[in-house]
C-alpha cells in the first residue's frame, strides 16, 4: 500500500504515518521529481489539481483538517474516490481556547479598555457577569459541540445551532430558519463554526447581523465565506463611532491571505488572526489518519464526506 502526502511539512506527516502504518509506503509530493507517483491514498490539505488529476488508482482521500471546501471545490478531484476529513484530531481543544479569548475579550471589555489606552483613558466598566452574557455556536459538528459544551462548563449560558436537531448536554439548542432567527436574537456574541456550503455561505448578511442586539459581537474561526464582508462592515459603522455591531474577532476570510487593501485590516473595532485559531497536531492527527486508512483498506465502516451536502 502507498500513501501520497501533500501538505505544508509533509516530512513530518510522511515519518508520522510510517510509524503508524509499518507495511506502508509513505512517500511526499516533493519525492515525485516531476513524474506523477501513483499512490493508493492521498493524505493532503489544499492539493494542486494536477496531483489528483494525475492519480489512476486510488481507494481514498483523507483530507488533513476539518474544512473540506478546497478540497470538493477542487478542479482535479475524483468524483469515485470515496472522501474522509479529520473529526476533531485534537483540533477543538485549540478552537476551544481561541473562541474563548475571543468571548473574554468581549464579555470583560478588553475591547474598550485597549481603546482607551490609545487616549490614555482610565475608566474602568463595569463588571457583566458570565450568567448575562448568553453565547451562540453556529455549527455543532465534532468541534462546534466540543467549543459549545467547554462555554457552558465556563458558566456562560450556550445557544447551539444546526440545521437539523440536536440535543447536548448544557446548551440550548436550536435548529432550522426559525431556530436561528431565534438564537440570533438572543445572544451577546455570536460564534460562527459551520463548514462552507451552499448553505452556509454567507449566513452572517445584513439580515442576520439586524437581527442582533445592539452592542453584540462576532467571532469567526470557522469559515472565512460564512460572513458577507460588506454587511459586517456596515453593522461595525464608522471607525470612529460604534455601530450596530460591536466588534468582530476574524480567523477565517473568503480570500486569504486577506489582501492588504481590505477595509477590515483598518477598522478599529476588528482583530484579524491568520487562520490559526486551530492548527492541526500531527501527533494526534497521524493517528487518525492511519486509522481511517486502515479501515478503507480492510472494507471497514467509514464516515464519508458527501459533497453534495459538502460536508
Amino acid at each position: 500500500m502507498r500513501i501520497l502526502v501533500h501538505i505544508d511539512d509533509a516530512a513530518t506527516w510522511r515519518d508520522a504515518l510510517a510509524q503508524r502504518l509499518p507495511h506502508a509506503e509513505v512517500i511526499t509530493s516533493e519525492q515525485a521529481d516531476g513524474q506523477p507517483q501513483q499512490a493508493d491514498y492521498l493524505a493532503v490539505w489544499k492539493p494542486p489539481a494536477e496531483l489528483l488529476e494525475s492519480q489512476t488508482r486510488l481507494k481514498g482521500i483523507v483530507n488533513l483538517g476539518a474544512g473540506v471546501d478546497a478540497l470538493l471545490n477542487n478542479p482535479g478531484l475524483p468524483r469515485d474516490v470515496p472522501i474522509v476529513k479529520l473529526r476533531d484530531a485534537g483540533m477543538a481543544p485549540l478552537m476551544s481556547d481561541y473562541v474563548r479569548f475571543g468571548v473574554v475579550y468581549f464579555q470583560r471589555d478588553f475591547d474598550r479598555y485597549f481603546a482607551q489606552q490609545t487616549h490614555a483613558v482610565w475608566h474602568e466598566s463595569p463588571l457583566v457577569d458570565k450568567a448575562d452574557w448568553p453565547l451562540g455556536v453556529l455549527g455543532l459538528g465534532a468541534i462546534g459541540a466540543h467549543v459549545a459544551q467547554a462555554l457552558a462548563e465556563d458558566g456562560f449560558p450556550v445557544h447551539g445551532w444546526s440545521r437539523s436537531p440536536k440535543a447536548l448536554d448544557g446548551v440550548t439548542c436550536h435548529h432550522g430558519d426559525a431556530g436561528l432567527d431565534e438564537l440570533l436574537g438572543t445572544v451577546r456574541t455570536l460564534i460562527t463554526l459551520l463548514p462552507d456550503t451552499a448553505s452556509t455561505r454567507g449566513i452572517v448578511n445584513a439580515r442576520t447581523l439586524a437581527l442582533m442586539a445592539d452592542g453584540a459581537s462576532l467571532i469567526n474561526p470557522g469559515r472565512g465565506t460564512l460572513i458577507d464582508e460588506g454587511a459586517l462592515l456596515a453593522a461595525l459603522g464608522p471607525g470612529d463611532k460604534e455601530g450596530r455591531l460591536r466588534g468582530a474577532l476574524l480567523d477565517a476570510f473568503s480570500e486569504e491571505p486577506l489582501p492588504r487593501d481590505n477595509p477590515l485590516w483598518s477598522h478599529p473595532r476588528v482583530r484579524i488572526t491568520p487562520h490559526m485559531a486551530a492548527p492541526t497536531p500531527v501527533r494526534d492527527a497521524a493517528d487518525q489518519v492511519a486509522a481511517l486508512i486502515t479501515a478503507l483498506d480492510n472494507g471497514g465502516e467509514v464516515e464519508t464526506i458527501d459533497p453534495g451536502a459538502g460536508y
